[in-house]
């Protein structure tokens, strides 16, 4: 048999396999009257240090968010609070994204997970990578329970794009980049993993991403 060109598949959460949260900003823009990609234009704004990339790190609480992500909304024209961006963040699983993990281990690759997300606060909130749970009976739970390792963004104090997280999958991992493959919904995360020598996959649709990660392993999925 020849050598796999490739050990383990790494995933991207929220728009991977989950519906995209983007989907989420624009339902809540339409309903706000607020112009559409709003929520990512502010969050685009100062984008290492501003109150999505510290809440993600876990720097903040989410009372300081709300405050905050209201105070740069506001800076770009419009009114919006933290809170109401987190209360619509939950996606909804794409159950061949979860039948295709499955394929995967039973192939023999190895599957893992790096999400951006925040700390679970008093209400259960929610990031676009989703906030983890104790209950172990909890669907999403389910399948985080499938991946070998997690790398949590409000729990590693460190997110996405900071080459870093990367590394410290591939360090728990026991592997070189290269014989990784990576999938996330947001180019410019796909971008330092590719530069680390990762094969990355841009996920527009769980369709899409199926096929590229099929045709790359050359086994179907899904």
């Amino acid at each position: 048999m020849a050598e796999r060109a490739f050990s383990a598949v790494i995933f991207d959460f929220g728009g991977v396999i989950t519906s995209s949260p983007f989907e989420a900003f624009n339902r809540l823009e339409a309903e706000r009257g607020l112009p559409q990609d709003f929520v990512r234009r502010v969050n685009a704004t100062n984008p290492d240090d501003n109150a999505w990339a510290r809440f993600e790190r876990a720097e903040i609480g989410a009372a300081e968010f709300d405050a905050l992500f209201a105070a740069e909304a506001k800076a770009q024209g419009h009114e919006l609070t933290g809170a109401d961006v987190l209360a619509v963040l939950a996606g909804t699983v794409r159950p061949a994204m979860v039948r295709a993990l499955d394929q995967l281990k039973g192939a023999g690759y190895r599957i893992a997970c790096i999400t951006n997300n925040v700390p679970t606060g008093p209400q259960g909130l929610l990031g676009a990578g989703l906030a983890r749970s104790e209950d172990r009976s909890d669907a999403l739970e389910q399948i985080f329970a499938r991946f070998e390792h997690v790398i949590e963004s409000s729990k590693a104090g460190v997110r996405k794009p900071d080459p870093r997280i990367y590394l410290m999958m591939c360090e728990k991992l026991g592997l070189e980049p290269a014989a990784c493959i990576y999938l996330d919904d947001l180019g410019v995360n796909c971008k330092p993993a590719a530069q680390l020598g990762m094969h990355a996959i841009k996920v527009t649709s769980g369709e899409q991403a199926l096929a590229d990660l099929s045709s790359r392993l050359g086994i179907a999925l899904g």
